[in-house]
């Protein structure tokens, strides 16, 4: 009975945290010239996300970003939003894991880009969920954003295809 009861309570202090977490986005200041009201800003070094508010403000998300060497950084725009989007596995993540299906269902537990995405032009490279939150706020992907997934689905209510999208190392 002391082990059910001593589970139950870790359980709910896990999903205490991860909720919390699962939550890290602030309004902050933001003052950056030429950066209009709407533009998402990523600036990996930081590995945060900023989506600009106008009037001095942004909502600041934590987000994991590129691997040393699978870091990108320049300006594209979002052309696609997705929920539960299926993921195809790259060729480079491909020959690094063969064992990796060719598609992996949208939904599915074992599916990194977690409940939604935004694709941005060229369609290498996503903002997105993921399935492994821990994986937020370090040097993780190869080249995509990764959120938690509490905070894509509330990026994904803010911003609408042709959102400019600017990220910086």
């Amino acid at each position: 009975m002391c082990l059910h009861r001593l589970a139950a309570f870790a359980a709910a202090a896990l999903a205490l945290v991860v909720a919390t977490a699962a939550q890290a986005r602030e309004i902050v200041p933001f003052n950056e010239p030429g950066v209009s009201a709407g533009t998402v800003v990523i600036r990996t070094s930081e590995r945060r996300l900023y989506l600009v508010l106008g009037n001095g403000q942004a909502i600041r998300y934590v987000v994991g970003v590129g691997r040393a060497g699978q870091q990108w950084a320049g300006t594209s725009r979002i052309d696609g939003k997705y929920v539960q989007p299926a993921w195809a596995p790259p060729e480079d993540i491909r020959r690094e894991n063969p064992r990796l299906p060719a598609v992996i269902p949208g939904g599915s537990p074992h599916n990194p880009m977690g409940v939604a995405a935004l694709t941005l032009i060229g369609g290498e490279y996503a903002i997105h969920g993921t399935n492994t939150p821990g994986s937020v706020g370090h040097f993780v992907s190869h080249g995509c954003i990764r959120m938690y997934n509490a905070d894509i689905t509330d990026l994904y209510q803010r911003v609408a295809v042709g959102t400019t999208v600017v990220v910086t190392r």
